[in-house]
């Protein structure tokens, strides 16, 4: 679904879906948006943040409190930093910036959807043991991290991010190459991204974020997560 109130826009983005084989329904307004949502099942949602009626900030917060699981690829503005990083902590998937190329937002959502299908594919393979490192435990099944038996609360891609990490531990990864296996695409001018989780996901799971136990910097290269047994 396409929740999008330029209609221009809504119908461009709608028309190259389409050329992908996919099924895809717009919404122009919030209200709109949030009631097909709620009402349906949607294998992606690609959400305007700034909508008349019910807002996209709101929408994402309103459906990730449900218990089904719908990947959701925000839409923002440039200059609104603020809103992006809201929408990535109220859950959000991934998100591309206005004005942006139908190229890459077409690349984004393949990444999405090629994301989704491992996620399946591990689950029909059997249950993934559970990581525990210091007080740090991760539950892959239930996507739930916990530090010393206290739940933590972190965005899709945070955990993600997280999982990647302590799957590896010890191994040290450029920005380049987080983002091709934790986002699903690689692009220069995106490694922002992923410092921006990286200091987020510190703020939640490490004592003191400027001396990390966890996730670690390789000065010159990139990150690691440290050596566990």
């Amino acid at each position: 679904m396409v929740v999008e109130d330029n209609r221009d826009m809504a119908g461009l983005v709608e028309l190259h879906l389409k050329d992908l084989s996919y099924e895809v329904e717009v919404a122009f307004d919030g209200t709109e948006g949030f009631e097909k949502a709620s009402s349906q099942e949607f294998d992606l949602i690609i959400l305007d943040l700034m909508l008349p009626g019910i807002d996209g900030l709101e929408i994402c917060r309103r459906i990730r409190a449900k218990s089904h699981y719908t990947p959701i690829l925000i839409l923002t503005s440039k200059s609104a930093e603020l809103d992006r990083v809201l929408g990535l902590e109220m859950g959000a998937d991934d998100y591309v910036t206005k004005p942006f190329s139908i190229r890459e937002l077409m690349a984004r959502v393949k990444a999405i959807f090629r994301r989704v299908d491992e996620l399946k594919t591990v689950k029909n393979e059997g249950k993934q043991p559970t990581i525990s490192c210091l007080d740090l435990t991760i539950d892959p099944e239930k996507r739930k991290v916990t530090i010393q038996d206290k739940l933590v609360d972190l965005t899709a891609k945070e955990f993600d991010l997280l999982l990647f990490f302590a799957q590896h531990p010890g191994s040290v990864f450029t920005r380049s190459q987080l983002l091709d296996d934790v986002w699903g695409y690689g692009h220069d001018g995106y490694e922002h991204t992923v410092n921006s989780h990286i200091n987020r996901l510190r703020s939640k799971i490490e004592k003191k974020p400027a001396q990390p136990e966890y996730v670690l910097t390789v000065w010159g290269v990139g990150y690691q997560f440290v050596e566990f047994e």
